[in-house]
């Protein structure tokens, strides 16, 4: 039997909060029969398991594209086998605090695109929001199914120093990962099955369920049977094992943009058999793309008319259009206010400080500590287009301040948030990595929060950055169904 010190030795927090293990170096509550069983089976055991994770991953073809990569390469997603708990208690928390959100963005994006009263009572500034890059004037007006205009969110969260979550970003365009939730889930209970047992584990797999359910609720009035599809930009796209995941688990078609055809106002897909009527497209394509006589008119990967279709009411399309201004990081700093003002509530789950650079005062105060903060462009995902101060050399911070003085409105300014951490099993033994949480809510009939979510770890020494195409990997969420006597600190 493996010792706890063979397992945990020379493993450092470095100041930072440790999911699993207190300052004390035991294992929190919630962890703690993990822990022992962990060290039961021992660093060979672990690394033979963790190879074989690997192997599953390669053979079921999970993996990710990077797009600096000239030549496309897919790459296996990384996976580590020790989960990540969270208490019961925890959860409701959360789960509450992300359905409050979701309630009061997709009530935003209804306002915003329709009266405009947030903007005309000057509760948020309307100048923020109108100059979105991401605001569409085009669908100003336009009626969405049921009023809901974000069907699918990712939200990202962090924990702080104190253990404390925050949200860090929204996500409600096409907010990609959930497939990993679903093939970290099914890769651990067949090479640690182990660990499951005594465990009250909340499942994930009804997931892909309640996604088929929420969009088929979205079909146009009078249609009884709807038929659904996922529209991708195709094989190159970096999730495009997501896309044809989920669709084949929900038994719909996979379609590109070529598939679908638009004739007099109506959505039809190619078959073998003739032109077939589609009512619910799940799109996996951004606004610019999906339609090149409303966007892009480059575009090869979106369908001419559909737009047409839409507005006519003939199909629903989720998430709707112009959701990205709800994404933008400069609104995601109003966010509490916007809360308050259309729920009349404080918010359950708070953001990170932010400062917004298009505020005189705001940019003021971050050209001067630039060294200290974290700057980000208000439209870049993925890790790209930041400066993280503290890291950072005198030549990099003053070509973010020329960028910041040319275009204030592009970017925001967040302190440091000392990210989580929790061991990843590395060369036998357990390394600290920072990690973040992205949970998966459906806003439809009712709203759904699939228990857990997407913990992405930062695998580079170090680094704060979990994003996969800089480097992160994932593990397997666990939420607990009920919480120990003794409690969870978790």
């Amino acid at each position: 039997m493996a010792s706890t010190e063979s397992l945990g030795s020379n493993y450092q927090t470095n100041g930072f909060y440790d999911e699993m293990l207190a300052p004390s170096g035991q294992p929190r509550p919630g962890y703690r029969r993990l822990y022992e069983l962990l060290n039961r089976l021992g660093p060979k055991e672990l690394a033979r398991r963790h190879d074989l994770a690997m192997e599953m991953f390669r053979n079921h073809g999970i993996t990710f594209a990077v797009y600096p990569d000239a030549q496309g390469t897919e790459k296996v997603f990384p996976f580590d086998i020790i989960p990540r708990v969270i208490s019961a208690a925890t959860w409701r928390r959360l789960e509450a605090g992300l359905k409050q959100r979701l309630s009061a963005l997709n009530l935003f994006l209804e306002d915003v695109y329709g009266r405009k009263l947030i903007l005309q009572q000057r509760v948020v500034p309307p100048e923020i929001v109108l100059t979105s890059p991401q605001y569409l004037r085009e669908v100003e007006g336009l009626p969405v199914p049921h009023g809901i205009h974000c069907h699918i969110a990712g939200i990202d969260l962090v924990r702080d120093h104190k253990g404390d979550f925050f949200v860090l970003e929204d996500n409600l365009r096409t907010p990609s990962g959930v497939s990993y939730v679903l093939a970290n889930r099914h890769v651990m209970k067949r090479v640690l099955p182990d660990l499951f047992a005594g465990y009250p584990v909340r499942p994930v797999e009804g997931y892909v369920h309640e996604l088929l359910r929420h969009l088929r609720w979205l079909a146009p009035a009078g249609v009884d049977d709807p038929a659904v599809v996922l529209l991708t930009p195709g094989i190159n796209n970096s999730a495009y094992y997501e896309h044809l995941y989920l669709a084949k688990q929900m038994g719909i078609e996979l379609v590109e943009g070529t598939d679908l055809v638009v004739d007099q106002d109506q959505v039809f897909m190619r078959t073998t058999r003739g032109l077939k009527p589609v009512h619910v497209i799940y799109r996996r394509l951004d606004d610019d793309w999906i339609d090149p006589i409303f966007g892009r008119q480059e575009s090869l990967v979106g369908v001419a008319g559909l737009i047409n279709a839409y507005r006519a009411g003939n199909v629903a399309i989720a998430n709707a259009l112009g959701n990205g201004v709800a994404d933008d990081k400069a609104v995601y700093a109003l966010v509490p206010k916007i809360i308050r003002y259309y729920l009349g509530e404080d918010p359950i789950l708070p953001n990170v400080e932010t400062y917004l650079c298009a505020i005189d005062e705001d940019r003021r105060y971050v050209l001067e500590h630039l060294d200290d903060l974290v700057v980000k462009t208000v439209d870049a995902s993925g890790g790209y287009g930041m400066l993280i101060g503290p890291q950072s050399t005198k030549e990099e911070r003053a070509k973010f301040k020329l960028r910041i003085e040319a275009r204030p409105r592009s970017f925001i300014a967040q302190p440091v948030v000392a990210l989580s951490v929790q061991g990843v099993f590395d060369g036998g033994r357990l390394r600290r990595v920072h990690q973040d949480l992205r949970p998966f809510v459906l806003t439809g009939p009712d709203t759904h929060v699939t228990p857990g979510g997407l913990t992405r770890v930062a695998l580079k020494d170090g680094s704060l950055i979990v994003n996969s195409s800089q480097g992160g990997g994932s593990r397997d969420t666990w939420v607990m169904a009920e919480d120990e006597a003794e409690g969870v600190d978790a």
